[in-house]
């Protein structure tokens, strides 16, 4: 995407049953690199210049199983795209969120998850983040996506405790064949080629359906209502959690190491 890159989009248009309850909008492009501290600090630079509020905020894409690397900060690669790159964007825009959460309005942030952290991963391993983490065997590209997966549970269930006035989720998208699952090797592979022969893949668009209600239910602690620090599955049901995907003293811990490593890159 290209730096400053715009289109207009009139809700008239494109949704009829919307004409004369929206203006018309115009959408810009930021463009931003997840595993590049400095590329997600220059977004926000580039937003900043052009907004002073901000009322939503999706985290939402990733990397998967890819091979073993790290970013240009140094970080594991999956880590540090799928967590810490997610995590600099949502500090530095969190003054913004909370001064619009001070004015009355809904502001919301949702996190994309994923359920493999359920299966792959049942901790954390922030003492290795600076290394490849490479010699797990054969699941090992798994693994370290299961770990980012559930630092994106964990994350947003201590900003849901740490900003009250912030409604912040995390979901399950759902899986589709959008081509995220191709680096997958090995068993894994035989499992998701299985899986989805007795269980048909979403589509992109219906991969969109949760983050969207998630965005724009009301909230509340009723059925298909939204509440802050959940974790949703498609769409809008809230999901029965393993212990580790509800453990808070290893999101408090999994909050003061990010928030050490920020500080180091100028980010706070």
């Amino acid at each position: 995407m290209t730096k400053g890159l715009a289109f207009h989009f009139d809700p008239a248009t494109e949704i009829p049953s919307q004409k004369g309850k929206i203006l018309f909008v115009t959408v810009y492009f930021l463009k931003m690199d997840l595993a590049s501290f400095e590329s997600v600090k220059a977004a926000a630079a580039d937003f900043f210049r052009r907004e002073a509020r901000l009322d939503l905020l999706m985290a939402n894409a990733g990397v998967m199983a890819v091979p073993p690397g790290l970013t240009k900060d140094g970080y594991e690669v999956q880590f540090g795209t799928n967590h810490l790159g997610h995590a600099t964007l949502i500090n530095l825009l969190l003054p913004t969120l909370a001064l619009t959460a001070e004015q009355g309005h809904d502001i919301r942030i949702v996190i994309l998850s994923s359920d493999l952290f359920k299966f792959m991963s049942s901790t954390i391993s922030l003492s290795k983040m600076h290394t490849t983490q490479s010699a797990h065997g054969p699941l090992a590209p798994q693994r370290r996506y299961g770990e980012s997966k559930l630092a994106n549970q964990l994350y947003a269930r201590e900003l849901a405790r740490r900003y009250p006035t912030i409604t912040t989720v995390a979901i399950h998208p759902g899986v589709s064949n959008t081509g995220l699952q191709d680096n997958f090797t090995g068993p894994t592979k035989m499992m998701v080629r299985a899986a989805a022969m007795v269980m048909p893949m979403m589509t992109a668009e219906q991969t969109a359906w949760n983050q969207t209600w998630a965005a724009t239910a009301p909230l509340g602690s009723g059925e298909k209502m939204v509440r802050s620090g959940v974790y949703y599955e498609p769409v809008g049901v809230e999901a029965k959690l393993p212990k580790h995907g509800k453990d808070d003293v290893l999101a408090g811990r999994l909050w003061e190491w990010t928030a050490t490593e920020l500080r180091k890159f100028g980010i706070k």
